[in-house]
Order: C-alpha cells, then sequence, then structure tokens
C-alpha cells in the first residue's frame, strides 16, 4: 500500500507539472501563447476638387486598387466641383471632421490656425525628390511643408482658327492694342463675340492677375499688397474699356470659364484665356474644332508674361491621423503611371519630375509649357490673407462693369481690405 501511495502521488506529480514542462520547452511564458497584435484599420477622408467629368472615375478607380493592395487602410473619398468645395470642407471642418487630405488652391490661413499636418513628417523621400522644387518652395512658411504640388497649369490665349480666318486676322494678338483690334475685327465680321472675360466666382482672381501683371502690377511686391497701383489700376480701366466697347463677351460675370470654352468650341467666340486642360478637354467635346494659342497679351512695350497656376494637397490634424498610412497612400496617388494617366487624361502640366521628362521628351508643347512654369508669376498663396482677398475680389466684377465703380475705387477697397485682414 505505501509503495502504491508514494507511486500515485509521484505520477500525480508529474502530470501537474508536464504543462509547465511544455511551456517551459516552447518559450511561452505562465503556459499560454501571447496572441498576435492585432493591426488596427486606417481611415483617409480624401476631400477632391471635380476637374472634369474624368475626375471622379479617375480617382474611384485608384482608390478601389489602392484599397486592394492595402487592406487594412480605408479611403473615403469626395469629389466635389469647384462651386461648392469651400463649402464642403469649411461645414467638415466646423464639425471637427476635416478631410486628412484635401485638394485646393489654398493654405495659409490654415496653417495659421494650426490646423495643417506638417507634410515634412508624413513624405517619404522617393515622393519628395519627385516633386518640382520651385512648387515646393511656393507650399512652405517657415520651413514647414503645409502642401505639397498636386497639379499645375500654364495659361494662355487660345482662339478659334475658323473665325480668326473670318475675320482676317493673321496671328493671335500679343498686345492689348491688337487684342482690342482683333476683337473689333471679329465683332465688325458677325456671329461671334470677340475675347471671353472671365470674372466669375472662380476666375475673377485669374483675369485680374492676367492684366496686372500684363501692366507691370501684380499682387504683392516686397512682402507688401500692391492692389491699388497704378499699373494695376491701368490694367482694369482698359478691361472695363473692351467691355464697354462690345468686344467682349456679353456676360462676363455670369458665365464661367468652361461655359466659355463651349462658346468658343461651339464657334460664337473668338478668343479667351485658359489653361493647358483646353487642349485635353474642348476637342474631346468639339472635335472638328480648329484651334490655336498664343502668348496673354500685355500692356504694348511690356515684356511677355508667363502665368502659372498650382493646386495643392493639405493634410488637416484629425482624430485618426496616421502618417504612415499618408505616406502610403500620397506615394500611390503619384505613382508614375496613374499620375501619368491622370495627367494625360485632364490636360494638366505634372508636378511629378520624372512624369514631366517623360512627356517633354514626347512633346513639344509640353516641354515648352514645363520650362514656363520654371518663370511663372503665381497668386500670392503663402500670405493667409490670400484666400479671403480672393472672396473679397470676386464681389468686384459687377461693381466695375455694372454699378460703375471706377477701376481706381475698386482696388483702393481691395487694398485697404488686404492690408486691414493681413493685421488681424
Amino acid at each position: 500500500m505505501a509503495y502504491r501511495k508514494i507511486f500515485s502521488i509521484a505520477a500525480v506529480s508529474m502530470l501537474l507539472a508536464l504543462p509547465a514542462m511544455l511551456a517551459s520547452c516552447s518559450g511561452e511564458k505562465g503556459g499560454h501563447a501571447a496572441p498576435p497584435p492585432e493591426k488596427t484599420r486606417s481611415l483617409i477622408r480624401f476631400v477632391a476638387s471635380e476637374y472634369s467629368t474624368e475626375t471622379k472615375p479617375i480617382l474611384e478607380k485608384l482608390v478601389k486598387e489602392f484599397e486592394l493592395k492595402n487592406p487594412l487602410i480605408d479611403i473615403e473619398l469626395q469629389v466635389a466641383n469647384w462651386d461648392i468645395l469651400d463649402g464642403l470642407y469649411t461645414t467638415m471642418i466646423s464639425q471637427n471632421q476635416p478631410p486628412d487630405l484635401l485638394n485646393t488652391n489654398v493654405y495659409a490661413h490654415f496653417a495659421k490656425d494650426g490646423l495643417l499636418n506638417d507634410l515634412n513628417d508624413i513624405l517619404s523621400p522617393e515622393l519628395r525628390n519627385k516633386l518640382y522644387p520651385n512648387l515646393m518652395s511656393m507650399d512652405q512658411i517657415e520651413g514647414h511643408q503645409y502642401a505639397i504640388p498636386y497639379v499645375a497649369s500654364i495659361r494662355n490665349l487660345y482662339y478659334n482658327r475658323d473665325i480668326f480666318e473670318k475675320a482676317g486676322i493673321a496671328q493671335p494678338p500679343s498686345t492689348w492694342s491688337e487684342l482690342k483690334a482683333d476683337a473689333l475685327k471679329i465683332k465688325k465680321s458677325g456671329g461671334a463675340y470677340g475675347f471671353g472675360v472671365d470674372l466669375t466666382d472662380n476666375e475673377t482672381q485669374a483675369y485680374l492677375s492676367y492684366f496686372f501683371f500684363g501692366a507691370g502690377g501684380g499682387w504683392i511686391r516686397d512682402g507688401k499688397w500692391i492692389i491699388n497701383c497704378p499699373e494695376n489700376v491701368e490694367g482694369l480701366t482698359y478691361l472695363k474699356a473692351l467691355f464697354d466697347a462690345g468686344l467682349t463677351d456679353p456676360e462676363p460675370t455670369v458665365t464661367t470659364r468652361d461655359e466659355k470654352q463651349r462658346i468658343l468650341g461651339d464657334g460664337k467666340l473668338g478668343m479667351m484665356i485658359s489653361g493647358d486642360y483646353f487642349s485635353s478637354v474642348v476637342p474631346k467635346e468639339f472635335p472638328d474644332l480648329r484651334w490655336g494659342m498664343g502668348e496673354i497679351p500685355v500692356k504694348d512695350g511690356s515684356a511677355p508674361i508667363s502665368f502659372g497656376v498650382q493646386d495643392v494637397l493639405v493634410s488637416f490634424k484629425t482624430d485618426h491621423t496616421d502618417k504612415e498610412a499618408l505616406s502610403t497612400f500620397l506615394d500611390f496617388l503619384y505613382d508614375d503611371p496613374s499620375y501619368l494617366d491622370m495627367i494625360r487624361r485632364e490636360g494638366f502640366l505634372p508636378v511629378n519630375s520624372q512624369v514631366g521628362s517623360d512627356m517633354a521628351a514626347e512633346d513639344d508643347d509640353m516641354k515648352a509649357s514645363l520650362l514656363a512654369l520654371t518663370r511663372a508669376k503665381f497668386y500670392p498663396v503663402q500670405d493667409v490673407a490670400w484666400q479671403a482677398v480672393m472672396d473679397y475680389a470676386r464681389k468686384l466684377g459687377d461693381a466695375v462693369l455694372y454699378d460703375n465703380l471706377a477701376p481706381k475705387a475698386a482696388l483702393d477697397e481691395l487694398q485697404h481690405f488686404a492690408e486691414k485682414r493681413s493685421k488681424q
């Protein structure tokens, strides 16, 4: 009996010790395997501006492909027309749910309010090295990369060759006197308006820029607003004189740039200033259109100008910001093949230098536009008051053209507003 009892006790002890021995052999602690850490899902709210009917399908396809390759990153995409874009993201910000990525044309006032991520902490070295340095520098404030370029354009004069030939115009005007004379010839030849002017909400600042810079003026000089300088007054006075003489389209503050492009394509407008996208978008809708391109006309005796526009991406600070996920998505968004496809279909200039080099090697017009981009004048996007100045300028079109507000008085008003806003 004693022997059996001793054996039983020993056997039980060995059985009780077995799990601990097995755990020791397998390297487990406490006898339980530690479960692998679960990877959390990341959310990126991406609000993009709608450039054409191509924009939404392009981005939806890109997002779908990205999510298949990155199943733990969800992209919540919204594509909004420029007319409602400001209202959309403003509402999101007011509800404390700002977009993780926003495609826009302003950023400085967001940075001033501390709303933006510094993209220096997000961009991969590979992507940073792809983006044109001169554009990147415009998106920096005190060393912080608050925005990065997304697409760019160079503005030029586009014209309907059939209308020009009917009016006896051999080449596009390059000076203000030629522009006025050619618009008059088109008017007299009948059936079309001379020069398209867009003073609607989205392009007022553009047309002001064409005639400010074309007269030797601008928006800011040596860090100070120069909106009411004599050159700018001369430029706006000239533009109003064209309208008063009936040499422009009849509704500059009503019909948008896109609508004017269609009017030109339909043979009822002789010429207008637009971006590189004209050559991709308009011929698709009007395949029989014979069109040409020239420089932005400038004041007689002035040097030619290049005027560029860049749209940017900004990243707002959110309660779920995942910088690694954002970096991964940005790399995918600017990836050479997909970015090249987007640029070609939308008709923009690339900001990806590798894509730019490939396109320039195939197309002399692209090569010339990219060269012009390196010396172009731009909006003062680094000034925190620029968004407010743009908004205020939109009110001046009707006042100058229809309410008899003198160009000097209008620009004095805008200058006062800009100075006051910059001090706030």
